[in-house]
């Protein structure tokens, strides 16, 4: 679990001044004990705030992008939710579903303006179709969440998914690279990746895929490695086996990134220069190494918090550091609020 406690400055300004990672043991659930666990990050974040952003990751997460007729997000919500299966491919009766039209600037596209009325006797235009972006999570777990935020008196404002609060924090941190150019943003979690492309401020491909930094470090334990902390050690020292290993566990994200981006550049007849990684992984240079050989093009981590100024003491902004990586989602979610978007 991690929070971030940003806060407004003059003249636009943003400043984080409290930051919070809490870890939980593997074999516990965090959802079971959410109440608890919540309370405990807060005492260890401190501070107060009037709103409060919560993204939540699932392995039941939705999250598409569709192809509609113009229609308000009220009413394809309503008709998502009840058309789930002919729509989405799956059943979300009981499922809290929104959505916003995808516009070329990465806003909100605003209904295309109606086309002139065709002469008597001429055919009739064609509606334009309308990109979605759909995210949806089970009810049950968002009333879980919502249970948990009311019984620690935090005002709960608003409910992301990783993707689009990785998205927003990246606008918000590299505003030139997210409008002028085509960028991939590589979110290495836990269970679970995101691979997300866009151009030009337009988000074009989002792709998860259930390979995390747990099945990485276990798979290269049961190559040989004793424990988490000698595999780490061995990634850092680049001994040779171990790089290999990680060469090979890493496989199916590199197919995944590389696919992305064919089918991008293929669309767009746009090249992709470099990739963005963030996630515990991203912490790992070696790691980074690795992707950068395989998929010929620079990656690197990025810092979510560029465009923020940082009010911390001095060993707390020691600390942050080595959490930048990690905290891209809780950034993003923030700096929406603060912009009131």
């Amino acid at each position: 679990m991690k929070a971030v406690l940003l806060q407004r400055r003059g003249s636009g300004r943003v400043a984080m001044t409290h930051f919070a990672v809490r870890e939980f043991p593997e074999e516990t659930n965090p959802l079971e004990k959410l109440e608890e666990n919540l309370k405990a990050l807060l005492r260890d974040l401190g501070g107060t705030a009037k709103a409060c952003g919560i993204v939540l990751s699932s392995p039941e997460t939705l999250v598409r992008i569709i192809e509609q007729n113009t229609i308000p997000p009220r009413l394809l919500r309503d008709a998502l939710r009840i058309n789930g299966p002919l729509l989405l491919s799956q059943d979300c009766h009981d499922w809290v579903i929104d959505c916003e039209a995808i516009s070329p600037s990465g806003k909100g596209a605003a209904a295309p303006a109606p086309a002139a009325p065709a002469a008597e006797g001429d055919a009739q235009p064609k509606e334009a179709m309308v990109r979605y972006l759909v995210g949806g999570l089970p009810r049950a777990l968002v009333q879980k969440v919502h249970e948990a935020c009311e019984k620690n008196k935090l005002p709960p404002t608003v409910l992301q998914l990783p993707p689009v609060a990785l998205l927003n924090a990246f606008e918000y941190a590299n505003e030139k690279v997210f409008k002028t150019e085509a960028f991939i943003l590589v979110d290495i979690g836990h269970r679970a990746s995101t691979v997300i492309v866009g151009g030009k401020g337009e988000l074009v491909l989002i792709r998860t895929l259930e390979y995390g930094g747990a099945r990485f470090m276990e798979q290269l334990i049961l190559q040989g490695g004793a424990s988490f902390e000698e595999v780490a050690a061995f990634l850092e020292q680049e001994e040779v086996l171990t790089v290999e290993n990680a060469r090979l566990s890493l496989g199916e994200l590199i197919h995944s990134i590389s696919s992305s981006i064919g089918f991008y550049e293929a669309q767009r007849e746009e090249a992709i220069s470099r990739v963005y990684v963030s996630g515990g992984l991203a912490k790992q240079p070696t790691i980074l190494k690795i992707l950068g050989e395989e998929l010929h093009l620079p990656c690197e981590s990025w810092d979510p918090l560029a465009a923020a100024e940082l009010s911390l003491p001095r060993t707390r902004a020691a600390e942050l550091a080595g959490h930048l990586p990690e905290l891209g989602a809780a950034c993003g979610v923030a700096t929406e609020i603060l912009k009131g978007r």
